[in-house]
């Protein structure tokens, strides 16, 4: 069990590690070039689902599909793509990824239907896989020094709350004046400026002793990671089936075989050594749980802006701005106060603010109209949320990766970048799904009481979802759209109340299993 702290650098001699110079601060630029495309792509893609949801006409099941797919790819290649980068060259693999994702960004762009388009996020996410964890582990190789690595990792963090606080004013100015696929296609020049200058500022980096590649590991992976992942987003959705509990049964006995066969292999997809350190999967359940409450909860807050509130997109996407920009604070702060007080109880505290922010959102009225107050008191609540979720992104992701060695840096950051992307999938399908079954549930009732005609499709349509309710407002009978409002805020009301008991819980595990880290000196 580890008991110095995760942001110790190993090294090979008593001396100390080489400060970084200019070169390598530009080098960390150009890593934060993918780390903010992807910000940026999370929150132009939530602000453009009615757009999309408007013109492709899918189904909730669709939509939510559009959402959490990208998501699930991602989480499901992590682990294979940050051991492959090991292999092949870690700059080499950023730069296929890279090529690869903005390609799917223009076929995302231009899908003539849902169906297109979740292939399109589909191939998004298994191009992103190659991203993530390639950036985060050049970061431990240009930086030895456990300080100067520790401020990085909170820079690349802020560049990832950079973008998600520019997605939404971006998507807003692109959704005014262009269609939907606009928002893809802002990935493109991001792209096309890292391929120019990672050869340039970026060291190539592979593992000396990495051996060959288990491709029949790579199989157990997705095997138990996809399965596991649909189980749970059917069981949320629709309740006990044979399918969704068999597809778990399935997942965890492949995780069994996985696990197993990683112990038995020279050269493992993922080391199950790292998993000793107490710092190391304490930090990773961080991570997860605290990415499922804030994606989940993003989804319904960028829909009550714009379904319930009726702002534009361009409006709702300022409105969106004060919560990145909390992230951005926090993603800075956070490893400059953890240098004075140790990192698990700044995860804590700010977690506890957290909490704070979700208590805000599950008091939102419910009424048939919107104040000014109300979307202050969400933009509020979401912005304690996001700071949160800087802090745990930058602090948690610096405890995971300095917990490993350097030629396992790869796999530590595939792991934590693993568990952020499940998160964020879990999130988007367990939440979504909890308050997609509250809404239809109040819908039922209200559609059963109300003996007004209405035709079936628009009486399916306020079933379905308020997006679909929208579509339909034309034909539905006066007070109708008002009582599909008032049910959609109930459910975002159940669910932040829930993700606010867990992210309390979260804090005081934060406290008790990583208190014991010492800030870095």
């Amino acid at each position: 069990m580890a008991t110095q702290s995760s942001c110790t650098t190993y090294t090979t001699s008593g001396t100390q590690p080489r400060l970084a110079d200019a070169r390598t601060w530009a080098g960390l630029a150009v890593l934060a070039l993918p780390t903010f495309l992807l910000g940026l792509d999370v929150t132009l893609l939530y602000l453009a689902l009615p757009a999309i949801a408007a013109d492709l006409q899918p189904s909730s099941t669709q939509a939510l599909w559009i959402m959490d797919i990208y998501g699930f790819m991602i989480a499901g290649f992590l682990i294979t793509m940050g051991t492959l980068g090991d292999r092949i060259g870690r700059r080499r693999l950023l730069m296929i990824g890279a090529t690869a994702f903005g390609a799917a960004s223009i076929l995302a762009a231009f899908a003539p239907s849902a169906g297109t388009l979740i292939a399109a996020r589909a191939a998004l996410g298994l191009a992103g896989a190659t991203l993530m964890p390639s950036t985060l582990a050049l970061i431990s190789n240009l930086f030895p020094d456990a300080r100067q690595r520790g401020l990085a990792i909170g820079v690349w963090a802020t560049m990832f709350a950079l973008g998600m606080a520019a997605g939404p004013v971006v998507g807003g100015v692109l959704l005014s004046y262009f269609w939907w696929g606009a928002a893809f296609l802002a990935a493109v020049p991001v792209i096309a400026l890292l391929l120019i200058l990672a050869p340039r500022l970026l060291p190539e980096y592979r593992a000396a002793d990495s051996g060959p590649l288990d491709l029949f590991s790579v199989l157990l992976s997705l095997a138990a990671i996809l399965p596991a992942i649909y189980g749970i987003k059917e069981l949320a959705k629709a309740g006990l089936a044979a399918g969704p509990l068999l597809a778990l049964v399935i997942g965890a006995l492949c995780t069994l075989w996985f696990v197993r066969r990683q112990q038995q292999l020279t050269s493992p997809l993922l080391d199950m050594r790292l998993f000793v350190s107490r710092t190391f999967t304490a930090a990773l359940l961080v991570l997860l749980v605290g990415l499922i409450g804030v994606s989940g909860v993003m989804l319904l807050v960028t829909q009550y802006l714009q379904l319930v509130a009726e702002l534009s997109p361009l409006a709702a996407g300022l409105w969106m701005g004060p919560p990145a920009l909390m992230m951005v604070a926090a993603g800075i702060t956070a490893p400059l106060i953890a240098r004075r007080i140790r990192p698990g109880y700044v995860v804590a505290g700010a977690l506890l603010l957290s909490t704070g922010g979700y208590l805000l959102l599950a008091r939102l009225g419910v009424g048939a109209s919107v104040f000014p107050s109300d979307i202050s008191q969400a933009i509020a609540g979401f912005s304690l949320v996001y700071l949160g979720l800087g802090t745990i992104a930058a602090l948690g992701t610096d405890l995971v990766v300095g917990a490993a060695p350097p030629e396992r840096a790869g796999s530590a950051s595939a792991m934590s970048e693993m568990v952020q992307e499940l998160g964020v999938a879990l999130g988007v399908a367990l939440l979504g799904s909890l308050a997609s079954v509250l809404y239809r549930t109040r819908m039922t009732d209200a559609l059963m009481a109300d003996s007004s005609a209405m035709q079936n499709a628009a009486s399916n349509a306020m079933q379905d979802s308020l997006w679909a309710a929208n579509g339909v407002a034309s034909d539905l009978p006066t007070g109708a759209l008002d009582t599909a409002r008032e049910a959609f805020v109930q459910g975002l009301n159940t669910t932040a109340a829930i993700s606010g008991a867990c992210i309390l819980a979260l804090a005081v595990l934060a406290a008790v299993s990583l208190g014991h880290v010492r800030s870095p000196q």
